[in-house]
């Protein structure tokens, strides 16, 4: 599986590229810059990749304008964001744009390796890893939009913004998996979400919880 890094740290990118290595990526380029990065992007087809928010010259969001940018140019690429901040706005919109794997990790994630791991398996399947805590910011200043959802619900829901399946949701909550579809169909029902089309419902109702609006029209 095919990585591109964009990662300043000259220190961070080379613990990255051994790591990754290790458990059978092979790091295509890493680059420095956004720039840098794009170009990367454009020459390797990355099967994923891990950009760090702040980038130079001014580190402040050029890594997640990128990200966006490489998005745009190609349709459905899986990013892995890191940074040490919540960049809600950024953060938010990466989450709004469709198709491919997405994610959202506070750096002291690469420190819990396997936890790490597995989220950018996840984003390079297509599938969602996002941090508690960048959930919780992104919610902070926004309205409310489970109100209509039991306690457990919230629960099932905020496991699913983090990108988990049904079953490891059974086994964090200690609740049967049947029980864990029961709540995700009563999620779904409850914010007035279609049953039709191609098999996003899940992450659209990540986004729906993380925008306080949205419709649904996958599974």
């Amino acid at each position: 599986m095919r990585v591109v890094i964009a990662e300043d740290n000259v220190l961070l990118a080379t613990g990255l590229e051994l790591l990754l290595n290790s458990v059978g990526f092979h790091i295509a380029a890493i680059a420095g810059d956004a720039a840098g990065f794009l170009t990367a992007v454009r020459d390797h087809r990355p099967d994923v990749t891990i950009v760090d928010v702040r980038l130079p010259p001014s580190f402040r969001d050029e890594g997640i304008r990128a990200a966006l940018q490489a998005r745009r140019e190609h349709p459905g690429l899986p990013v892995l964001v890191l940074s040490q901040y919540v960049e809600q706005q950024y953060a938010a919109e990466l989450l709004a744009t469709t198709g491919g794997g997405v994610g959202y990790l506070l750096k002291d994630r690469v420190s819990r390796v396997d936890e790490f791991v597995d989220a950018l398996r996840r984003v390079a399947a297509g599938g969602t890893a996002m941090d508690t805590e960048v959930i919780a910011q992104l919610l902070a200043n926004r309205s409310d939009p489970i109100a209509v959802l039991t306690p457990r619900e919230r629960e099932v829901l905020a496991l699913m913004a983090q990108g988990h399946d049904n079953n490891t949701i059974a086994d964090r909550l200690v609740i049967t998996d049947n029980a864990v579809h029961k709540h995700i169909g009563n999620i779904f029902n409850k914010l007035g979400l279609a049953v039709t089309d191609s098999g996003h419902r899940r992450v659209l109702a990540v986004l729906t919880y993380l925008n306080g609006a949205g419709q649904i029209d996958g599974d």
